[in-house]
């Protein structure tokens, strides 16, 4: 688990766009149903912890399963889901990953109907660069209102 900061570097302009390069194509995977492509932008140990559920999904291949799984009940309810994060802060710690902190909105839109959030959450990940890629090895998310 990231924890607060403590000793930290912001990270250079190139990695924070290249951060962000990585969140827009891992939650558009997502939006998209695409469940084991976005499940690779965590490590093979990778963590997935929500502050809703009572254990945290531990390795791509369960992270993959459960969100397949998920996106499943999804598809009999007809309805869009977009994914949005924002306000992402990034540090580089002593061991070279790096920790990011941001928002996120769940926007849900039913066929014919309006938009709505449907949830809002903070996340915090722990990334590590593997083969010119950013990885997901740790991610806590924590449901607002919770």
């Amino acid at each position: 688990m990231p924890g607060p900061l403590k000793v930290a570097t912001p990270v250079d302009g190139d990695t924070y766009a290249g951060i962000l390069q990585f969140y827009a194509e891992h939650m558009q995977f997502l939006d998209e149903r695409a469940a084991q492509e976005w499940a690779d932008g965590f490590t093979e140990d990778g963590v997935f912890e929500q502050n809703v559920k009572p254990e945290p999904w531990r390795g791509r291949s369960v992270i993959a399963e459960r969100m397949r799984a998920g996106m499943e009940r999804l598809a009999g309810r007809d309805v869009q889901r977009r994914h949005w994060f924002g306000m992402v802060a990034c540090d580089r710690r002593s061991d070279d990953t790096v920790v990011t902190r941001y928002y996120a909105q769940v926007i849900e839109t039913p066929r014919g109907g309006p938009a709505t959030t449907y949830l809002s959450t903070t996340g915090e990940d722990v990334l590590v660069l593997r083969d010119g890629r950013w990885r997901i090895r740790y991610r806590l998310i924590t449901h607002d209102a919770t």
